[in-house]
């Protein structure tokens, strides 16, 4: 009886740097990568070990970076720690029209920005579960020195304030809850009413409500439409 637009949606993952939610998009990728699909986002900061090119980011040079501000090559882009972080336009709109949602892993102005553009994309904040275990997260990458550590707490601290300004927060405290919570929000946006593209009656159904919109029905009558 109800027919569902058939279009992906744009989800917005954001979280202070050491909350999880590269992690817990790669299991939700893991668990389907049919109809999910990350938009890379690219960066002007040097790889950390084990990231790929393409896969965990397209890095580039400052002024390649910049260049490609100036050609409208980013649907959003920001200035994080120092560093730029965009979301190359390229195969979004693509995805979302063939049905796959399309997640998007940035920062919190650039979901900012996003929200702006696309006000009715699904906007998550993944929290951890206190800043003392935030700083622990960051100390045991090993990858960054005390004052970059220091620079990305600081940082964390004003985005944990900007919560209220996505639509769901998940706590990242037990990993394979908070990926649980996740899978939840997504399945739950997909029943909204707002995705309703049509609703309709097939033959039988029209022939049971006429039945019932006659006051000398005959209750066999439709016993027997249902059967």
């Amino acid at each position: 009886m109800i027919k569902n637009k058939l279009t992906g949606q744009l989800i917005v993952i954001s979280g202070p740097s050491g909350a999880g939610k590269g992690t817990i998009i790669n299991k939700l990728l893991e668990k389907d990568n049919k109809t999910r699909w990350l938009s890379i986002s690219a960066t002007s900061r040097e790889p950390r070990p084990g990231e790929k090119e393409g896969i965990t980011y397209y890095y580039l040079k400052k002024e390649d970076f910049e260049e490609k501000i100036d050609k409208g090559y980013f649907l959003e882009y920001t200035n994080y720690a120092g560093n730029y972080y965009g979301t190359p336009k390229e195969h979004i709109k693509e995805k979302i029209n063939k049905g796959i949602d399309v997640i998007l892993e940035i920062e919190i102005e650039g979901a900012a920005n996003i929200k702006k553009l696309i006000p009715e994309a699904i906007f998550i904040f993944i929290m951890p579960p206190s800043l003392k275990e935030l700083v622990k997260r960051l100390k045991n990458r090993g990858t960054e020195n005390n004052d970059k550590i220091l620079k990305r707490f600081n940082t964390a601290y004003k985005e944990v304030n900007e919560v209220t300004k996505y639509n769901y927060v998940v706590i990242n405290d037990k990993l394979d809850e908070a990926i649980e919570k996740v899978e939840s929000i997504l399945k739950a946006e997909k029943c909204r009413v707002d995705r309703i593209e049509e609703v309709f009656l097939d033959t039988k159904e029209e022939e049971i409500h006429e039945l019932l919109m006659d006051n000398n029905f005959d209750n066999s009558r439709i016993s027997e439409k249902i059967q």
